[in-house]
């Protein structure tokens, strides 16, 4: 089967404790809030810019419908309130209070407006790009979005004296990441909202960051049904997602909340003031790092390199991942070579997935099979263990519980054991040992002996995909 090409597994259970910076405060910070302002007024659809019809996109006409081949009079004018009124409301509010912005801004409208794009030069905000034009790309072919990302860098790097480091195309299509890795010139793409914290991603042009942006904690939400009807709504929810997040930081597994605005829709009036409550909230709380898109990247990318020699199953070709993997399963390397042939994607590059691809395919496995593979177990304690016949795993494993350093009366009870058992099941007695005590183990064998044979199949079955979940667990350094 093709590899998946999603990831569906990212940290799973264990994502890492960013420690992030917490300038005045003691330890590291709790959260970590992102503000974006979308600049794209003037970067619209429209006629004017040689596109075929109006914008119908985030206005406080919901719902609205393209024209073809027709200015939009009352839409056009919604977009120039954002840059006209709102743009310098969200401003003033934010270096009021001295608080970091990333800006997405999309390369015309910023040609359309040098007087924003001085201010937020001014700011020290970071102006990340939001490409050439506010329009969808699912449809563009790869060339032309490369040539509208080249001329985005360079009217950007005109515009600012320096080229941005951050990209967010938004109406994204399926070339984007990958050409903002081939470009080069990029620390970190945000095109995803797939986590709360940053990751690295593999492409066809080599690792690239990830910072996740947002679609929920977003006032993109008031142009759209179901979404926020007062300031209080936005508030409310801005907050609960704060709250959650800064919860979860003082238990150690901290975040970032992004958070996106629109000149044109929370610049208004009736919405400014949720937001300037909310900003001051933020300010409110100890232990907050408030943050540019910029600074986050370069925190991660100093303390959370990307590593390429991290074990990935899904990037292995099958010799070497049976070579690696094919005796997780005592002497059975068919359980491996199977796994591999059903597809291992990046939900396979974790111990517990992996474990479970590799359990599922022993399950499929014929009776017949999965009766060898029982059978490939050595005694505990037994001929092969005298002998040190056996394999480095289970020689570790009989180890960790002192059954190499068994007294003459336990090595007879052993000895009585696995006689018994094997007589009447025809295959050795399995249990996973580490963490359990010889009289632990004897006093499972003494149980488990008096057990029907289809009972202890299955728990045999049980104790094996246990043995095989703790190897690759091993191998994997967990």
């Amino acid at each position: 089967m093709p590899s998946y090409p999603r990831d569906m597994r990212g940290y799973g259970r264990h994502a890492p404790d960013p420690q992030w910076p917490n300038p005045g405060g003691q330890g590291p910070a709790k959260i970590c809030v992102q503000f974006v302002i979308n600049y794209e007024e003037g970067g619209e659809n429209s006629i004017l810019h040689g596109d075929a019809a109006s914008e119908a996109f985030l206005s406080e006409i919901v719902g609205a419908a393209p024209w073809p081949g027709l200015r939009h009079m009352n839409m056009e004018s919604i977009y120039e309130y954002g840059s006209r009124a709102g743009f310098w409301r969200l401003h003033r509010m934010f270096t009021e209070r001295e608080m970091p912005v990333t800006v997405y801004a999309v390369a015309t409208a910023m040609e359309r407006n040098p007087e924003a794009v001085a201010a937020m030069v001014e700011a020290d905000w970071e102006i990340a790009s939001h490409g050439l034009k506010w329009i969808d790309y699912r449809e563009y072919t790869k060339d032309a979005e490369r040539e509208h990302m080249a001329r985005a860098v360079e009217i950007h790097t005109a515009m600012t004296g320096s080229r941005p480091l951050g990209w967010y195309t938004g109406r994204s299509g399926a070339h984007s990441i990958d050409l903002v890795a081939e470009e080069g010139g990029f620390l970190y793409s945000s095109d995803a909202y797939a986590d709360d914290l940053p990751y690295w991603q593999e492409t066809a042009h080599g690792p690239l960051l990830i910072l996740p942006y947002t679609l929920d904690s977003n006032d993109m939400r008031f142009a759209t049904p179901q979404g926020f009807n007062t300031g209080d709504h936005f508030y409310d929810y801005l907050k609960d997602a704060f709250d959650c997040l800064y919860e979860e930081g003082e238990r150690g597994q901290a975040k970032i909340l992004n958070i996106g605005l629109h000149c044109r829709l929370v610049g208004r009036p009736g919405r400014a003031q949720a937001l300037a409550r909310f900003l001051d909230y933020v300010r409110s709380k100890p232990d907050v790092w408030v943050a540019r898109r910029i600074d986050i990247a370069r925190h991660w990318m100093t303390h959370f390199p990307h590593d390429p020699d991290r074990l990935k199953p899904s990037r292995m070709n099958r010799e070497a991942f049976v070579a690696r993997f094919g005796s997780v399963f005592e002497h059975s390397p068919f359980v491996a070579e199977r796994s591999f042939d059903a597809g291992l994607h990046d939900a396979h590059d974790g111990a517990s997935g992996l474990a479970l691809a590799m359990a599922a395919a022993f399950r499929r496995a014929s009776p017949t099979e999965r009766l060898g593979v029982l059978q490939a177990h050595p005694d505990l304690a037994g001929r092969l263990a005298l002998a040190k016949g056996l394999t480095a795993e289970s020689t570790s494993e009989q180890a960790s519980a002192g059954l190499d350093s068994l007294n003459e009366d336990e090595l007879a009870r052993f000895t009585a054991l696995n006689g018994r058992y094997t007589e009447r099941f025809g295959f050795p007695f399995i249990i996973a040992v580490r963490g359990l005590t010889k009289a632990d183990i004897l006093a499972s064998f003494e149980k488990r002996v008096e057990n029907t044979r289809e009972a202890e199949l299955a728990t045999a079955a049980r104790e094996v995909e246990k043995i095989a979940r703790l190897r690759i667990a091993s191998i994997f350094g967990e």
